[in-house]
């Protein structure tokens, strides 16, 4: 019987990819496909579900024990991209992962505007470097906080988690940001407006309508960085 490692492998070799290419196709690094077909890092179902979507195959392709012809394999209605799991200082980070400061009680308001600013760490939140490159994000300005609210929905419903970029504080229209306005933490999509005012969206118009803000009042307004990145609990 065939180890799963080598069923990737040839399952690699058959579409013609190279390891950085599929690992790229994946949203991880090469090495992390590298120690799955040495045999030197365990694959999981989860992560061969990204594997076989990443190669048009099925999933049963890469599973190395028999599986009856009468058993359906259940494939996933969502593409896994990248990814993150919780973990604790214990917990050593990949050569390819990154792991990002998770501010729980930081929390960004997506209705009326929060005051709450304690910086106190809870969990990182691991992300794959390539994640956060193909979103041209550098680790050391990402972080994740917690929106409340729901001026947002249905993008991002109340106690979702989003990750931040404070490297990019430059609006570009239509983008979603983090914001500091006058003291309330916030997050919203932004329009510049002729004069140096600024627009505030929010996705749930019918119960937040768009906030219109000229130069002067505008200067309450700090960008705190772009929204690069969400997940949502349903």
């Amino acid at each position: 019987m065939k180890k799963t490692g080598q069923l990737i492998k040839e399952a690699r070799q058959k579409a013609r990819l190279t390891q950085p290419e599929l690992a790229d196709r994946c949203g991880w690094g090469q090495s992390r496909i590298s120690n799955y077909e040495r045999g030197e890092r365990e694959a999981g179902i989860d992560e061969l579900r990204v594997i076989a979507r990443a190669l048009n195959i099925n999933l049963s392709d890469l599973i190395s024990a028999p599986v009856d012809e009468h058993t359906k394999v259940n494939e996933p209605n969502a593409e896994y991209y990248g990814g993150f799991e919780v973990w604790d200082s214990k917990t050593a980070l990949h050569s390819d992962e990154v792991a990002l400061p998770f501010y729980l009680e930081v929390e960004l308001s997506a209705g009326a505007g929060s005051a709450v600013q304690r910086e106190v760490d809870g969990p990182r939140l691991r992300f794959a470097k390539s994640t956060l490159k193909k979103s041209n994000v550098q680790p050391e300005n990402a972080a994740c906080v917690r929106v409340i609210g729901n001026s947002m929905e249905p993008v991002l419903p109340d106690g979702s988690t989003i990750g931040i970029d404070t490297g990019s504080t430059q609006i570009k229209d239509g983008g979603m940001y983090a914001i500091d306005h006058d003291g309330m933490l916030r997050v919203k999509v932004l329009y510049r407006l002729p004069g140096g005012g600024i627009r505030l969206k929010s996705f749930n118009n019918d119960e937040y309508p768009d906030e219109i803000y000229n130069s002067n009042e505008a200067a309450s307004i700090k960008v705190i960085g772009r929204v690069f990145w969400s997940s949502v609990l349903w």
